[in-house]
């Protein structure tokens, strides 16, 4: 088969070396074969065409993994008893990446290749002890990546700016909020705060009621978020409460395979908040979002977007 080589950034097709192909077969094949390798069942499709507008099974369930993975390893700690959080994001979700950058993963048989699909990154394990007020700044500094919305704006307006990276809008799992994008951002993309009157995030909770801003919760990520990446405010490592060297993607392996059988379902976690005033909202993702059209109430076909995406709208009334 052919290989890549680059010149000036661009993929050139050269021929394979046969003494290279030969001594590399044994080892290919059997990568192919681990990978391929099941270690559950979906009972219906995985994908994150629509995971930067609404509520995503494939980021839940890495955050549903995680999250159980450290309620066993603080079990017994004095941090046991704080309420448990777990932080996801999109890894592959559009923007730069181009219309094909997405997770796809069809019903049936989940491989260890799917596994390094959903989480893209060999990061490891970290827990943080954050303030309500913490959490609230750290989902506010996540929402960057939303346009802002302006109601008085007749013309179609984009929702998502696809030059920020959708691994720093962080989803909180545990607690409910919405997003106001008729505000402006709170925070710019080195964690500074550029409008102090800006919040997005409203109706932020923790068990039905309004988050205490005072307690403390044990919030699960990752070691690059944790330790600073990303310039997400009260992340810079001194919060830190548990750390593993155990990667997040044999965390999520593990866990479907005690799971045997996923069901691709969502916990209601957040949504935006609605502007009372009609406003043709957009935003584009890949053409094989279609398919996944039936049962969507918000969202619409909106024709073709940009170098190869397709465009929808989505009804934030």
């Amino acid at each position: 088969s052919d290989v890549c080589s680059s010149d000036l950034g661009k993929p050139v097709a050269v021929a394979s070396d046969v003494s290279i192909e030969s001594l590399a077969k044994t080892e290919h094949s059997g990568t192919l074969e681990f990978i391929r390798q099941p270690v559950a069942r979906l009972t219906g499709p995985l994908h994150t065409y629509f995971s930067v507008v609404q509520d995503d099974a494939a980021v839940q369930i890495v955050c549903r993994a995680q999250m159980e993975f450290i309620r066993k390893m603080i079990a017994g700690t004095p941090n046991a008893d704080l309420p448990l959080l777990s932080a996801c994001s999109p890894f592959k979700s559009g923007g730069i990446g181009g219309p094909n950058y997405y997770s796809y993963v069809p019903a049936g048989d989940i491989s260890i290749k799917n596994v390094a699909d959903l989480y893209l990154y060999p990061n490891t394990v970290r827990a943080v002890k954050m303030t309500g007020a913490q959490i609230r700044e750290w989902l506010e500094r996540s929402t960057l990546i939303f346009n802002r919305i302006d109601p008085a704006q007749a013309g179609p307006q984009p929702l998502i700016n696809s030059l920020l990276p959708s691994y720093n809008f962080d989803v909180i799992l545990g607690v409910t909020y919405r997003i106001d994008v008729t505000q402006q951002a709170r925070y710019s993309t080195v964690g500074r705060v550029v409008d102090p009157s800006a919040h997005r995030i409203v109706d932020l909770r923790y068990n039905g009621k309004p988050i205490d801003e005072s307690a403390s919760y044990a919030v699960v990520s990752f070691n690059n978020k944790a330790g600073g990446g990303g310039n997400f405010p009260g992340l810079d490592g001194s919060s830190i409460i548990f750390e593993s060297s155990d990667n997040n993607q044999e965390i999520l392996k593990d866990w479907l395979t005690a799971q045997k059988t996923v069901s691709p379902t969502v916990t209601p976690t957040w949504s935006f908040a609605p502007i009372a005033v009609p406003v043709k909202v957009v935003f584009e993702t890949s053409p094989s979002a279609r398919q996944f059209l039936a049962g969507q109430q918000r969202i619409r076909d909106a024709g073709d977007g940009e170098k190869g995406f397709a465009l929808f709208s989505i009804d934030l009334r």
